[in-house]
């Protein structure tokens, strides 16, 4: 059996080619993900008489993966507060996957850790731009590929065993917040729909995105609100390009 998946199926790209996959006699089965409008392109194309079979997925299947953030903060954490086991701490990672969008929230680390005050600077530009040690580390031959597998399994096994039944996962991830549970009112408090929160998994992918801006410290707010600019402007690029994408 072969299937075919169709990320941005809803688009201006996205919709003929999947028509065009549809009909395709090589393609059994074909997968449709997009933040809006999906569900619409696939029962429309369901309706043309051809061998593959379309399904339509919700943006709460679609997940921007950001654990190698929390993976490099739960690590990083545990050397300075002298835990031995980094498995052990749970520290939220907030906001987008690339430098000051990346908002560590080291005041809601459980179990509850203390971060000297002439650490935390350091300890926060560690988390968001880590990437930078590993690839002077490898001296220009690399990057972090091998954390990132790491982060990918991670996220990719909780995934399966929230498909399969298993309850009380959570895992922070950059979403679509319009299109998850809880995620509207994330959005109107931070002024962008797409945001990493922890998100709770289930059997349809994200069942609720969980609000932890309250109670933030005064550093975490000025993070937060660098985040937030940093993800604007990231966004409308984005939004951009999928709307007038380059012409060859």
């Amino acid at each position: 059996m072969v299937k075919a998946v169709v990320a941005g199926a809803a688009g201006g790209i996205g919709q003929p080619l999947s028509l065009l996959l549809k009909l395709s006699p090589l393609v059994d089965e074909l997968a449709l993900y997009d933040v809006v409008n999906t569900p619409g392109v696939a029962a429309d194309l369901s309706h043309i008489s051809s061998v593959a079979k379309t399904t339509g997925y919700l943006p709460q299947r679609l997940f921007g993966v950001t654990t190698l953030d929390i993976v490099r903060a739960e690590t990083f954490v545990a050397e300075i507060s002298g835990k031995s086991n980094p498995q052990e701490l749970v520290v939220p990672v907030i906001g987008g996957h690339s430098g000051e969008t990346i908002v560590p929230l080291f005041s809601k680390v459980t179990p509850s850790v203390s971060i000297p005050d002439d650490k935390y600077d350091a300890l926060v530009n560690r988390v968001q731009f880590g990437g930078d040690e590993v690839v002077k580390a490898k001296d220009g031959a690399g990057s972090a590929t091998l954390s990132m597998a790491y982060a990918g399994f991670r996220f990719a096994e909780k995934v399966l065993k929230a498909i399969k039944g298993e309850k009380g996962l959570v895992e922070p991830s950059y979403v679509y917040l319009p299109g998850v549970p809880g995620g509207k009112e994330i959005a109107e408090k931070t002024g962008v729909d797409f945001f990493s929160v922890p998100i709770e998994l289930g059997p349809n992918g994200a069942e609720k995105a969980t609000d932890i801006l309250g109670d933030l410290s005064d550093k975490e707010k000025k993070l937060l609100e660098a985040a937030v600019t940093g993800l604007k402007g990231n966004i409308k690029k984005g939004v951009d390009f999928a709307h007038n994408p380059p012409q060859k």
